[in-house]
């Protein structure tokens, strides 16, 4: 009977049972996609990813994310945590982990401590940022339970964005974030009205402090009920406020996660490229749980 190893993580948190789960499959070699989704269905974690040897030898692994329901071309928290794993097992050179995935290459720097303890890691998100279109705010508030009041548009309406993969990102007001509960059916009813959502909606709500940012995502249609850290979300809203605000680089902490009992810290760094608006985002990660998977 195959014995496929896997190892769990919790991500941007510097502490067990906070932040994201994550289970990493160390060698998926041999496994189909249909067992590939099925032991993500089966983990039942927000994301789980399977490692596989990379393509270009200049690579140092090709790694697939899986959600609950269907394969993902990035993701941040999965790709925070395989590095964590995979260093700790000494696979990076010199800190750096690159990563091949269907979004394109992501490079991660693997982050330690003074002692040389592998403590997290930081990715850069593989593409520059990119909008797509606006949703109404009612349509909006309504899938989270809120008013049309509670949405804040001075800085942006409602936009689809991607770094990578695609959010919805919405401000809201500070009061309104800790009552947000999504609703499934306004959720199915929002995608049905609008074909270019091609059936997914993410969506990252936020209120902002200054570059202090409190968030919350959901993802009902594809199983997430909510999610504890979403890091591709934070890279794509830190990409977008800086194409706001101007200036040339900014930092931004993003703190997720606290409705859910399972508080995380996300760091984004954004800055202009001559390609556009990029980020990186990053945190801790503390090790969970170790096992094999009988097939």
């Amino acid at each position: 009977m195959p014995r496929i190893p896997y190892e769990t993580v919790d991500v941007f948190t510097d502490r067990p049972f906070g932040g994201n789960p994550l289970a990493v499959f160390t060698d998926a070699r041999g496994l189909s996609d249909a067992q590939m989704q099925a032991l993500a269905a089966e983990m039942n974690y927000s994301e789980t990813t399977f490692v596989l040897p990379a393509d270009d030898p200049a690579n140092d692994a090709r790694v697939r994310i899986f959600h609950r329901t269907a394969e993902m071309p990035f993701a941040g928290h999965p790709n925070v945590g395989t590095a964590y794993v995979l260093a700790r097992h000494g696979q990076d050179r010199d800190g750096v982990l690159r990563f091949e995935q269907k979004a394109g290459l992501v490079e991660i720097a693997v982050e330690r401590d003074a002692a040389g303890v592998v403590t997290g890691a930081v990715i850069a998100a593989p593409q520059a940022l990119s909008l797509g279109m606006e949703l109404p705010i009612d349509e909006i508030a309504t899938c989270v339970g809120l008013s049309s009041d509670d949405i804040a548009i001075a800085a942006h309406k409602p936009v689809q964005a991607s770094v990578g993969v695609k959010f919805v990102l919405t401000q809201v007001a500070p009061e309104a974030l800790a009552g947000a509960t999504p609703d499934l059916t306004a959720f199915r009813k929002l995608v049905r009205l609008h074909g270019d959502l091609a059936g997914r909606l993410s969506l990252f709500l936020y209120a902002r402090d200054g570059n202090t940012i409190r968030a919350r995502m959901f993802a009902p249609l594809a199983g997430t009920w909510e999610d504890p850290a979403t890091g591709s979300a934070s890279a794509t809203l830190g990409a977008l406020l800086l194409s706001l605000d101007g200036g040339d680089k900014a930092a931004f902490t993003i703190t997720q996660g606290v409705e859910m009992g399972r508080p995380s810290v996300l760091k984004v760094t954004s800055w202009r490229a001559e390609d556009g608006y990029r980020s990186r985002v990053g945190g801790s990660c503390t090790p969970m749980f170790r096992g094999e998977a009988l097939l």
